[in-house]
């Protein structure tokens, strides 16, 4: 059973530090332009790439937190926001766009 009161590993923050809702930007840059969105916006995490941002969306608390790029490291965030409280999480950037097939702007969506 994990200890909650213990900061996750990686993103090293606990539960009630993040909101149920997470975007995931993979580029550092991306994260404090989302987080000027939310209502509140304030740090409340740094290790390494995944800075995380955590305020209030439509009166919904909502974070933000930075991921870099390849499938590891948004693997790590996503698995340790859950554990603290997140469920619902929205990837930004990218993501695939440099196929050919698939033109940037491109919507999508991952149950």
């Amino acid at each position: 059973m994990t200890d909650l009161t213990v900061p996750q590993h990686h993103i090293t923050l606990r539960k009630g530090d993040v909101g149920r809702y997470g975007f995931l930007p993979g580029a550092p840059g991306r994260r404090e332009p989302i987080a000027r969105f939310f209502d509140e916006p304030r740090k409340v995490a740094l290790n390494r790439e995944c800075e995380t941002w955590t305020g209030f969306l439509g009166g919904e608390k909502a974070s933000v937190a930075s991921t870099g790029i390849g499938g590891p490291s948004p693997a790590i965030a996503v698995e340790e926001l859950a554990k603290i409280g997140a469920d619902t999480f929205i990837r930004g950037g990218t993501s695939g766009s440099i196929q050919h097939d698939i033109p940037s702007g491109t919507l999508g969506v991952i149950q």
